[in-house]
């Protein structure tokens, strides 16, 4: 029964902080607004010191960790229904987003993106359009849409049609063309009426055109994410430079890493000496007084097997200097980046790595790959199911319907094409990756929870309202016991779902 003045405290809890840390610490709800308060604010205020309100509500979480909802950002369906399957029936559609919104908060889940692949042109406009952010007093948010395809690469393009794969020859003209101009109007509002939907498009950098309409989506908000792609390192690089924001999961449908031309994977662990083609100059120790001269970089080499083009340069010596001594006053140079001397720094770095999305059913990627990823850049990990219409933590292993008179064999996690060891999308449930990937990457549950709330809530740019603990965010909340089992699952601050109810 919810308090007279609408007031909860959640006590007795861990609470995951955006640095992956967990807290003891009490959390304030207020169930008539939905939304996180400052409890420190709230004690010295009207509400708590003058009227001497108290919470008529309070919740032991007896220990357990409450987290902020769990974001799915790539979903391509749950329950029997595929988001990428419409039969001219628009009530029928809207029910089947209805069902999975109601039913993915068994998993934790609070916010996820419904994810389309590539479909016959016509039926972008109104799918998209049916794809609208949505949410119900007990369901989880449908955040709008992510669109992977048309504009991949062939060879790259796992289960995707081969025949409604397209160029964008007329760079973002073509995007208009293909999803409707209106499905791809720039807001930042996240209010659910006036939302047009758009929060990720993955493509290939390579396909002709594609690169030519990353700007302008860039300037509409809209997160481009590099995926099915055979993008060379240069190609890759330069979408980021041009705003590409996210890789669509990670280690698959993409070149495997190769040392000399490591390509979209290679983003992870991008040189500062690419991030820009200026010169680099020395940072000293603060205790040296006197200048060193600046280091130049090596010049060109052809392209071979030797080492030679990765040599690196030499500081001069006064001894072999023929002209006259260096000036004792500090050397200016033009530079973006600089060469420490010093422990621990790390050059100026104008490239910003991308976040990658990776799914962690340990099928998809080897753990030792989930590990290696995550070292090299754990700010940018999201966690993803990219999971099937077959996602349902209560479908037992066996053969089962897909569609066009395929089916999928689930075994386990594993999920196949039948009669093939083609691997056939995901049926892993987000709960169960966050758990994965703690075991994988040895980091703990907390650091685990941030790669599926605040690292792809920060993604989107919704960082404020959602997948964090902040006062004034959505109080889209998930109890986990502390093996990472969903107990709970809270929706603007009242109870949608409870193990065992």
């Amino acid at each position: 029964m919810a308090s007279s003045n609408g007031l909860i405290c959640f006590t007795n809890c861990l609470l995951p902080q955006e640095d992956g840390s967990l807290v003891e610490r009490d959390l304030w709800v207020d169930e008539t607004t939905g939304l996180i308060l400052d409890a420190q604010a709230c004690r010295i205020s009207k509400t708590f010191y003058l009227r001497r309100d108290r919470p008529e509500k309070i919740i032991d979480v007896d220990g357990n960790i409450l987290s902020p909802g769990l974001l799915d950002i790539q979903l391509n369906g749950a329950y029997n229904f595929d988001f990428s399957v419409y039969e001219n029936d628009d009530e029928a559609y809207r029910q089947g987003l209805h069902m999975i919104a109601e039913r993915i908060v068994e998993t934790g889940v609070t916010s996820l993106l419904p994810t389309i692949i590539t479909q016959e042109r016509s039926i972008y406009p109104k799918v998209l359009s049916l794809l609208k952010p949505f949410s119900t007093p007990t369901s989880a948010t449908l955040l709008g849409w992510h669109a992977e395809g048309p504009f991949i690469d062939l060879t790259k393009r796992g289960a995707h049609a081969p025949a409604y794969l397209l160029p964008a020859d007329d760079g973002f003209k073509s995007f208009e063309d293909v999803y409707g101009a209106q499905n791809l109007v720039d807001s930042e509002d996240w209010n659910m009426s006036s939302n047009p939907g758009v929060r990720v498009i993955t493509a290939a950098p390579e396909v002709p055109g594609v690169m030519d309409a990353l700007d302008e989506m860039t300037k509409r908000n809209i997160v481009f994410s590099i995926g099915h792609s055979v993008a060379s390192t240069e190609a890759a690089t330069a979408a980021v430079q041009h705003g590409a924001r996210l890789i669509t999961h990670l280690f698959n449908a993409m070149p495997q890493l190769h040392h000399r031309d490591p390509s979209i994977i290679g983003l992870l662990g991008a040189s500062p000496h690419l991030a820009s083609p200026t010169d680099i100059s020395v940072h000293l120790p603060c205790n040296l007084s006197e200048p060193l001269t600046a280091l130049e970089l090596p010049p060109s080499h052809s392209s071979d097997d030797t080492d030679s083009k990765d040599a690196i340069p030499q500081a001069a010596s006064e001894a072999f200097e023929t002209s006259s001594p260096p000036s004792k006053g500090p050397i200016k140079k033009k530079s973006r980046r600089t060469l420490h001397l010093e422990k621990g720094q790390i050059a100026d770095m104008t490239f910003e790595r991308p976040y990658y999305g990776i799914i962690v059913d340990g099928v998809h990627c080897h753990p030792n790959s989930v590990r290696l990823a995550y070292s090299s850049h754990p700010d940018g990990c999201i966690l993803v199911t990219d999971a099937q219409k077959i996602l349902d933590p209560n479908l037992k292993d066996g053969v089962h319907e897909w569609r066009d008179g395929k089916r999928f064999v689930k075994e386990g996690e594993k999920l196949y094409l039948e009669g093939t060891t083609t691997l056939a999308g995901s049926v892993v449930t987000l709960d169960v990756c966050v758990r994965n990937f703690s075991r994988f990457t040895g980091c703990s549950l907390g650091e685990a929870i941030k790669c599926a709330t605040y690292n792809p809530a920060k993604c989107l740019g919704i960082e404020h309202k959602k997948g964090t603990l902040r006062p004034g965010a959505h109080a889209d909340l998930v109890v986990l016991d502390r093996q990472g089992n969903v107990l709970s699952t809270w929706v603007k601050g009242k109870q949608v779902w409870a193990k065992g109810v």
